[in-house]
């Protein structure tokens, strides 16, 4: 390829990484191009699937502060980037999976970090929004304002924020309560610890 092709390509990827939310690298080795077309359909409006050559795909993820990407992109492979929610791609990419063992999740980028495959397929386990969400406004209790916002976050940002609350509960209920203070002895109480001594007094009074 000549090298101005290859500079055409790299540029390319280059902003395909840059426009998605998240890139998922697979290999994709014995499945069909009817196959390849059926996954491509099921990552949703604004989102592609392409075959990659591994050499130029790594210098662009270089340029673009993936670099972790690098040992990822040997063997035939092909990046989803996606446009939209990055969490409803890793489900259809799951279950494309399911049904076309031959496909390999590597891993990728989601959200402008890198992640291993086991983090995509996690992401692909997240709850649905809304289960989510009544979650997290219980988590709040009750604080419609930031929950209100919530709704308009990237489920991926959704599922990491009630994560990260579930995991805060159990440490806070392992924390030692602070012992209650004692509470002062009250003025019936007072009296009453003394009535025994005042009658002995009387008793010796009478003698």
């Amino acid at each position: 390829m000549p090298t101005q092709a290859k500079a055409a390509v790299i540029d390319e990827i280059t902003e395909r990484f840059q426009n998605s939310s998240a890139a998922v690298l697979t290999e994709y080795r014995g499945l069909t191009v009817a196959q390849l077309t059926q996954l491509r359909r099921s990552l949703g409006a604004g989102s592609s699937y392409a075959v990659v050559k591994n050499t130029l795909t790594k210098r662009a993820a270089d340029e673009v502060g993936f670099p972790e990407l690098g040992p990822l992109l040997n063997g035939p492979t092909a990046i989803a980037f996606i446009e939209g929610d990055p969490v409803e791609a890793a489900k259809a990419i799951r279950d494309f999976a399911k049904a076309n063992p031959l496909l390999v999740v590597k891993g990728g980028v989601v959200d402008g970090r890198t992640v291993d495959a086991a983090e995509v397929t996690r992401l692909a386990d997240v709850e649905p929004r809304d289960v989510l969400l009544a979650k997290l406004a219980g988590a709040m209790k009750g604080n419609l304002t930031k929950a209100a916002g919530l709704f308009q976050a990237p489920l991926s940002q959704v599922a990491r924020l009630a994560a990260a609350l579930q995991e805060k509960k159990p440490a806070e209920a392992a924390a030692p309560e602070a012992p209650a203070a004692e509470a002062p002895a009250s003025d019936e109480t007072a009296a009453a610890d003394t009535t025994p001594d005042t009658a002995a007094a009387d008793a010796a009074g009478d003698d």
